[in-house]
């Protein structure tokens, strides 16, 4: 077939965009299908091998039987090994007593409503769950605990690394649920748990409760943190506001994983001008699901009660000035290199926006290079060296 058979005005463009959409919601919505179906059974299977409490009846070995049997009949498939099949009645165990039942109906019924993406995608689910099983008895999701539709909106291998890396069924929903709202990577997930996101979330010290109105309050609240890892620098020992500045946005991919998920990058040493001067502002932030902007000052000292006027005038500045009125308060967000909770709040008392005061820690400290000799200079002290010996001899 060649193009120059056809004429392709932009009808035919336009047409072909359509039919390429549909095929990907068509492929999304199958990939969507296959991870609800196969987490289904894996719980199911989990459930089967609690239940019939298999090792007592058929011996402690059974469940490595049931691998190779399984194996045998579907070679094909991937997922029936010993310890995938350990997983799975792991992971049914792990939510399933009665306090992890209500967190599962709360995580649920949290998730409903409070996201119009998720919220969808739940009903899409639920129909995909409920339209393709019909081998499956309704009867037989009556035993033991249902299966939570939202679990499919994550997949298996997260599953997996969730719970085995979680002491507690709080935590391990808070990443279901931190996976689930912004679509995270396994790579993703897996940095979060090692920074133990879960602990430090929430963490710094504000005044949103007093500032800021429910959900907007809360929300607020868990994107925030008491300490940011800034693993990821490396700096001269000294460095300055400016250098640390430099660093974080020539890392800005990594930056933005630290803070959290929903920010967006809206420049460095951004200029307002207030009464006929410029001002810059350290880092400007836009949050998408909080809708308000995010201003970021760094400090590399120690938090200073006098740093909080300041953030307070910037964040004023924004409201005023940038900020729509179909958007929310703007919010305040001082990251210092550590900070002392009793000064923190003394100096918010009495401020009337939305401030946060964290701070950072794990910056690497480059070696001076000029420290080092040269090239140049090694090779002239070998020389010397050499010189030397040639005249003992």
């Amino acid at each position: 077939m060649r193009t120059h058979d056809v004429q392709l005005d932009a009808d035919y463009v336009q047409w072909l965009g359509e039919i390429k959409a549909r095929y990907r919601s068509a492929q999304a919505k199958a990939a969507v299908r296959v991870n609800a179906e196969q987490l289904l059974f894996n719980w199911l299977l989990g459930r089967d091998l609690v239940q019939k409490k298999v090792d007592e009846r058929w011996g402690s070995g059974v469940v490595e039987q049931v691998s190779l049997d399984l194996q045998a009949a579907f070679p094909e498939s991937k997922g029936f090994s010993a310890p995938n099949l350990w997983f799975m009645k792991k992971w049914y165990l792990f939510y399933t007593s009665l306090e992890g039942q209500e967190k599962l109906y709360q995580l649920g019924r949290e998730l409903q409503g409070a996201d119009k993406l998720v919220d969808t995608k739940l009903y899409q689910l639920g129909r995909e769950i409920n339209t393709a099983t019909p081998q499956q008895p309704v009867g037989d999701f009556q035993k033991g605990v249902p299966f939570p539709m939202y679990f499919a909106l994550v997949p298996w291998r997260h599953h997996v690394e969730i719970v085995t890396k979680s002491k507690t069924i709080d935590e391990a929903l808070f990443y279901i649920k931190r996976t689930i709202a912004g679509n995270w990577s396994r790579a993703t997930l897996m940095n979060c748990i090692k920074s133990d996101l879960y602990h430090t979330s929430g963490g710094a010290v504000t005044n949103f409760a007093d500032r800021l109105s429910s959900p907007q309050r809360e929300l607020a609240q868990a994107i925030t943190k008491d300490t940011y890892d800034f693993g990821f620098l490396t700096l001269e020992e000294g460095y300055q506001e400016e250098a640390l500045e430099t660093e974080l946005e020539k890392q800005l991919t990594r930056f933005l994983l630290e803070l959290g998920t929903g920010f967006s990058y809206l420049g460095r040493q951004k200029q307002i001008i207030v009464a006929g001067k410029t001002r810059k502002l350290d880092m400007l932030f836009f949050h998408i699901p909080l809708n308000c902007y995010v201003v970021v000052e760094l400090k590399t000292v120690p938090f200073q009660p006098e740093f909080a006027g300041k953030l307070n005038f910037y964040v004023n500045a924004v409201d005023d000035l940038i900020k729509t009125e179909a958007q929310n308060p703007t919010i305040g967000l001082l990251i210092c290199s550590n900070k002392d909770e009793t000064e923190v709040q003394y100096a918010f008392r009495g401020v009337q926006t939305p401030m946060g005061v964290a701070s950072y820690n794990n910056v690497q400290i480059r070696e001076i290079q000029e420290k080092l000799p040269s090239v140049e200079e090694l090779k002239k002290r070998i020389r010397f060296l050499e010189e030397e010996l040639a005249a003992k001899k």
